[in-house]
C-alpha cells in the first residue's frame, strides 16, 4: 500500500461529507470518531484551540476504508487498521512533517501504528493506558432494583451536576471540569441521568451522548464512595441504557477500566459484552523532517 493512498484535508466539512457514511457502517467501533465529529458538524471548530486540525481517509475504487482524526494538542485517532494501512499512514505523516503526542484507537490497531510511528519516525512509544469497550448484547436489569427511582426530571442544579462530573474526572486521572470549563468539555453535550435514594437525595448519575448512526456510548458512570456497594451504579446504568434502546438506539456502548474487576462484572451482569480493548500509546521525543511534539498526555482517549 502506498502512502499517498491516504488523503489528508483541514477541511472539517469535507470531511464529515464524505466520511458519514463510513463511521456509520460500524457505529460501536467507531463510537468515539462518532461522537466528535458530531461536535464538530454542531460547534465547529472555534472550540479547539490554536492550530488546525486535521483528518484523512483512505480510499480504493470510490470505497473508504478507514479514516483518521487529529485535533489541536491531541492524540491521533484512527479507525481499525490492518497493519499495512498503519505503516502507510505514519508513512504520510512522517513525510508531511505532522506530529501527535499519542495515538489512541482499538489496542491492534494502536500497536501497529506505534510500531510503524517508531520505524519512520525514530519517536519512542509507551502504552499508557488499556480501556475495555463493551457493547450491549440484551439488557438484563439489576433484579432486585435498589431502594429508589430515577427523578421525574433529569434537571439538577448546575452545581451537584459540576461537581459530581468534576468527582468522576479527578477520578479517572482527568483535569476537573469547571463552570467556566464545562461548554468545551466532553460532557456538556451528553444527557444525564440522576438515581435518587426513597427520600430524594440524589446517589449515582450516568450521562450518555445523543444517538449518532444508532449508537449511543453511555458516560460517564460516577458513585460517590460513600455510597457504592448497594446497586446504584448498577440501576442508574440499567436506565440510560434501556432510555437508549427506548430512543431505538442499535449499539448502545461505554468503555471500562479492565483492571477494575467491579464495574466490569456490573457492565457484564447488565448484559454488556466485551468488544474490544483500546489502548493509548505516548510519542516521546518524536522528530519528523519539519518539527517535533512534546509529551503532552491526557487521561481519555480522545
Amino acid at each position: 500500500m502506498r502512502p499517498d493512498d491516504w488523503h489528508l484535508t483541514e477541511d472539517a466539512a469535507d470531511f464529515l461529507a464524505r466520511a458519514g457514511d463510513f463511521l456509520r457502517s460500524r457505529p460501536a467501533l467507531h463510537t468515539m470518531a462518532l461522537t466528535v465529529c458530531e461536535r464538530l458538524r454542531t460547534h465547529g471548530t472555534r472550540e479547539l484551540g490554536p492550530g488546525s486540525p486535521l483528518f484523512g481517509l483512505l480510499e480504493s475504487d470510490g470505497r473508504i476504508d478507514a479514516a483518521f482524526f487529529h485535533l489541536p494538542s491531541r492524540g491521533l485517532n484512527p479507525t481499525p487498521l490492518t497493519s499495512g494501512q498503519a505503516d502507510a499512514l505514519a508513512a504520510r505523516l512522517a513525510a508531511v512533517g505532522h506530529t501527535h503526542p499519542y495515538v489512541t484507537a482499538d489496542q491492534e490497531t494502536a500497536t501497529a501504528y506505534a510500531e510503524a510511528w517508531h520505524r519512520h519516525t525514530g519517536a519512542t512509544p509507551a502504552p499508557r493506558i488499556r480501556i475495555r469497550l463493551y457493547r450491549l448484547g440484551t439488557l438484563t436489569p439489576p433484579n432486585p432494583f435498589p431502594a429508589g427511582r430515577p427523578p421525574p426530571s433529569s434537571a439538577y442544579h448546575r452545581d451537584q451536576l459540576l461537581r459530581w462530573v468534576g468527582e468522576f474526572a479527578e477520578s479517572v486521572g482527568e483535569t476537573p471540569t469547571t463552570a467556566d470549563s464545562w461548554p468545551t468539555s466532553r460532557f456538556a453535550d451528553k444527557h444525564f441521568t440522576f438515581w435518587e435514594a426513597p427520600d430524594g437525595t440524589p446517589v449515582s448519575l450516568a450521562g450518555s451522548t445523543s444517538p449518532i448512526g444508532g449508537m449511543v456510548r453511555v458516560d460517564p458512570v460516577y458513585t460517590p464512595s460513600r455510597l457504592r456497594g448497594r446497586g446504584y451504579a448498577s440501576a442508574v446504568t440499567a436506565e440510560v441504557t434501556r432510555a437508549a434502546l427506548t430512543a431505538g438506539a442499535t449499539d448502545v456502548v461505554l468503555f471500562a477500566d479492565p483492571a477494575n474487576p467491579t464495574s466490569n462484572a456490573l457492565y457484564q451482569r447488565l448484559g454488556y459484552e466485551r468488544l474490544t480493548d483500546w489502548a493509548v500509546y505516548d510519542f516521546s521525543q518524536a522528530v519528523s523532517s519539519k518539527g517535533a511534539a512534546g509529551d503532552i498526555r491526557f487521561a481519555v482517549p480522545l
